[in-house]
């Protein structure tokens, strides 16, 4: 890989002999199919099947494909981080081996860094995305990760996928010291950046092989939040940093609003002489205007980036209200649950309940009632079908009135724009393909 690259696709591996050879052929036709110079990095833990050997024969037809085999402190993120450093572009995409990530999606993450956006990540959990044939274990493992992750980074729906691209400037000058397999949030926690866009896709369970998922994994993940946590304590300048701020401006205005509940519940009930139930109605109630109206001005100080919904402050405090009517609900919830079915103390089950009530108001009012523009997601008129048994894929605009069909083993696709009544017909392997006008009537074929 002597030129230099648009973009460089990074592909970590391990014992992938089963499919890195469909996925070095299904990310090289779609780099080919949309005109983008890319090339392709595939870095090995020292496999002990016939990955290496696999590759290596495949750069022969390739010239765009290049293998580094790692023989120590081996691990996916480093593999990764070793991909950074080693590749040719200023843009670098990372995808999974095992066909868990559509390659097919790789133009539009280009397309999106080319736009602005710093980091794209392919998202599991925002509207489109799915997980298909997981298994319950894995489904709880992942949505737990998932939850943890977003306590660093709430507006992020998937702070843990491994399908991301982002500009080589983002880790510019950024000392990465990754634990287990989730790079991306070491880039997310000690990155440059300003813009980010999701993408959600269909997330499928590798076609071939075995799941490396294991304790450690999963272990060295609870090391890696905790790493990220000190790390945003010390250097106090990133955005884990700022979430932290703004975390504890929440919990601080949530405790003036316990405050101001027990003072106005025994104000009414003591002086005015109201039953105690109405008191605390209204108690609860001004405890929330204290907090909507403290949170709004102060922490989540509004003056910057604000989005459409959260310039109406009628709508943010209906969301603050229903998100609190909610959280008051859930906490008696746990709080009878733990003390009637599990026999904890009452106090110990409330305590309990203000906790997990606590990150759920953070966590929902971040993304609903306070969300800022910073993060953005991919526009939903925007549509992506991927079939990885049969690798064929389609992509709809409906802003643009335009489509794509690909099929990657007939290294075959369709282009069509509606308004313009145009398309094309293209056939990689032969260099050939059909281009029509239906307006004037026109055909011509061409040869590359």
């Amino acid at each position: 890989m002597d030129a230099q690259y648009e973009i460089t696709v990074i592909i970590p591996t391990f014992n992938e002999e089963a499919n890195i050879a469909d996925i070095i052929e299904a990310v090289n036709s779609t780099l080919l199919a949309n005109n983008i110079r890319g090339g392709i990095l595939v870095v090995d833990d020292e496999s002990r099947d016939k990955t290496i050997e696999i590759v290596q024969n495949l750069t022969l037809k390739y010239n765009n494909l290049k293998i580094i085999v790692r023989h120590e402190d081996h691990g996916l993120s480093q593999s990764v981080i070793e991909g950074f450093k080693q590749a040719n572009s200023d843009i670098f995409i990372v995808i999974d081996a095992d066909f868990s990530h559509p390659p097919m999606l790789i133009p539009l993450f280009y397309g999106e860094i080319k736009k602005g956006a710093d980091v794209v990540i392919g998202s599991r959990y925002i509207h489109g995305g799915k997980i298909q044939q997981w298994p319950l274990k894995r489904r709880v493992l992942s949505l737990g990760a998932t939850g943890l992750g977003r306590i660093l980074f709430p507006e992020i729906t998937d702070p843990v996928s491994g399908f991301f691209a982002l500009r080589k400037e983002v880790i510019s000058g950024v000392q990465l010291h990754p634990r287990g397999y989730k790079i991306l949030m070491e880039v997310l926690g000690k990155g440059q950046w300003k813009s980010i866009v999701e993408i959600p896709f269909t997330f499928t369970d590798r076609q071939n092989g075995e799941s490396k998922l294991t304790f450690c994994i999963i272990s060295d993940y609870a090391k890696q939040i905790l790493s990220l946590a000190e790390y945003s304590l010390t250097s106090r300048n990133n955005q884990i940093w700022n979430e932290w701020k703004k975390m504890a401006k929440f919990g601080f205005v949530g405790f003036s609003g316990v405050l101001v509940n027990v003072g106005f519940l025994y104000l009414f009930t003591e002086y005015l002489g109201l039953y105690y139930i109405t008191a605390s109605v209204v108690a609860i109630e001004i405890a929330i205007l204290n907090n909507f109206f403290l949170n709004d001005y102060w922490t989540f100080d509004l003056k910057d980036e604000v989005n459409s919904f959260t310039q109406n402050r009628l709508k943010r405090f209906f969301s603050f209200q229903c998100v609190s009517i909610i959280g008051l609900i859930t906490n008696i919830g746990i709080l009878y649950t733990l003390t009637d079915f599990f026999g904890i103390y009452y106090l110990v089950s409330n305590l309990i309940g203000i906790l997990i009530v606590f990150f759920w108001n953070y966590l929902v009012n971040r993304h609903t009632t306070w969300k800022l523009k910073t993060y953005s997601n991919y526009s939903l008129s925007k549509s992506m079908f991927v079939d990885t048994d049969s690798k064929q894929g389609t992509f709809v605009d409906t802003d643009s009135k335009q489509g794509m069909f690909v099929d990657i083993d007939s290294k075959q696709g369709m282009f069509a724009d509606i308004d313009s009544k145009q398309g094309m017909f293209f056939d990689i392997d032969s260099k050939q393909g059909m281009f029509a006008d239906i307006d004037f009537n026109e055909n011509d074929k061409f040869n590359k």
